[in-house]
């Protein structure tokens, strides 16, 4: 029987299998299968996603690299969270020397920095707005089920949809969020983001992600709900996202007249675990 070395991490609830590439070499699967394997809630060990750290290549002369699968097995260009617990992992592990390191990504590069007091902050790039990058095909009012949302479409590298109501968040994310990820309106799929404003610099926001469903937290989604809480004149450029499994803070100097700046997430990466795993 084959066994393989993994940590389980978690930020905000949002949790990850992480393990080497030699790991994954001596597992004998696709990353696809395996990702589908280890993250199964019931048959695996569970989690939202897998991530593997990439040593090998140095694409864009980054210091590092990683692999990211959503549970189903399907690719996510990034993931905030998931960059922070894989920050955190790949600097105690030594597979980087440095608190603030360059990681290259199928978004671009990501560049995170281990704060004194434990937290992950990461420059997660420029939100793009461009409809055909998002990629966006549609209006800014969309119509789900009975109800009808006005929309404000967002890319951290992965679409998003943001949505901002009164009601309660989860509810909507529970009841809409599947028919959003699948909405033709986006043709690579959507996560979906439903926002409550508590004020100017503090909001709730659950969120439905795509491959994933309902997770405790989305990194890239909450950086996608400031900048629309920002672009509807709705919030500040600094403020705290309250998530299911936490909060994080999210900061953002760009506004509608100049949107092409960088955007940072900080926020907490816990180990879980680590296990030796039967395949």
């Amino acid at each position: 029987m084959t066994t393989i070395n993994i940590t389980k991490m978690q930020g905000c609830g949002n949790d990850f299998v992480i393990l080497d590439y030699g790991e994954y070499e001596k597992s004998g699967l696709s990353m696809e299968k395996l990702a589908q394997k280890l993250c199964d809630r019931h048959f695996g060990i569970g989690a939202d996603g897998m991530i593997i750290p990439d040593i090998k290549t140095n694409d864009n002369n980054t210091d590092i690299g990683w692999y990211f699968y959503n549970s189903d097995g399907s690719t996510a260009q990034m993931c905030g969270n998931g960059m922070r617990c894989f920050a955190k992992y790949v600097y105690d592990k030594q597979l980087v020397n440095k608190k603030q390191f360059s990681v290259n990504t199928s978004a671009g590069i990501i560049s995170p920095e281990i704060l004194d007091n434990g937290m992950v902050k990461v420059n997660m790039g420029k939100p793009i707005l461009e409809n055909e990058k998002i990629p966006f095909k549609g209006e800014r009012k969309v119509h789900v089920k009975e109800c009808e949302f006005e929309i404000t479409p967002v890319s951290m590298g992965n679409p998003h949809c943001v949505i901002f109501t009164d009601e309660d968040p989860m509810y909507l994310a529970q009841t809409y969020g599947p028919d959003m990820e699948v909405h033709p309106y986006f043709p690579e799929k959507t996560n979906t983001e439903f926002v409550k404003i508590l004020s100017k610099q503090e909001i709730k926001m659950c969120v439905y992600e795509r491959g994933c469903g309902i997770t405790l937290a989305c990194g890239t989604g909450a950086c996608a709900s400031v900048v629309a809480g920002v672009l509807n004149n709705l919030t500040e450029q600094n403020v705290k996202v309250n998530l299911p499994g936490g909060a994080v803070n999210v900061e953002w100097c760009g506004n509608r007249e100049n949107p092409d700046r960088d955007i940072y997430l900080t926020g907490p990466a816990q180990y879980s675990f680590t296990a030796e795993y039967m395949l």
